[in-house]
């Protein structure tokens, strides 16, 4: 048996269950397996509660991902072009990961190339907030370009 005021040692069930009531705590069995068993005198629901406060306080340091997408076409002019790239600067400033694509409807699917320009010179202009996560990739009708914030120091 261990514990806080207790004499480390061998202890019979009783002994050792008279102990804990005497200090009105309780009797925790810490390591079945082992001979002798080995238990922990201690305030159990104390102990859950403190294990719970630890476990919050590192659910609330972990963070959350969020992703926001914007969406061009292939032949998105420079004024749309400047819109888009201001609210994507801004999701990239408040910690978020951007998706960027472009969507091809119907024949314009003959200009990847110039959806992969447009993507480029999306990651081209943003660089000193995020940095490319994965590189413009074609998905059926739709070419993807994941930018990550970068991280402040």
């Amino acid at each position: 048996m261990v514990g806080e005021n207790i004499e480390v040692g061998i202890y019979s069930l009783k002994a050792a269950l008279e102990i804990a009531d005497d200090q009105g705590v309780d009797l925790v069995e810490i390591s079945p397996k082992a001979e002798p068993p080995v238990c922990k005198v201690m305030d159990y629901k104390k102990f859950l509660y403190e294990q719970k406060k630890r476990e919050k306080a590192l659910k609330s340091k972990t963070m959350k991902v969020v992703i926001k997408e914007i969406r061009f076409g292939p032949q998105t002019d420079d004024h749309d072009y400047e819109f888009k790239k201001k609210h994507a600067e801004k999701f990239l400033r408040e910690g978020a990961k951007l998706k960027a694509f472009v969507f091809f409807k119907g024949r314009s699917i003959i200009y990847k190339d110039q959806g992969e320009i447009l993507l480029l010179r999306l990651a081209q202009d943003l660089e000193e907030v995020g940095k490319v996560e994965q590189m413009p990739r074609l998905e059926g009708k739709r070419m993807t370009m994941f930018i990550a914030p970068i991280k402040k120091k």
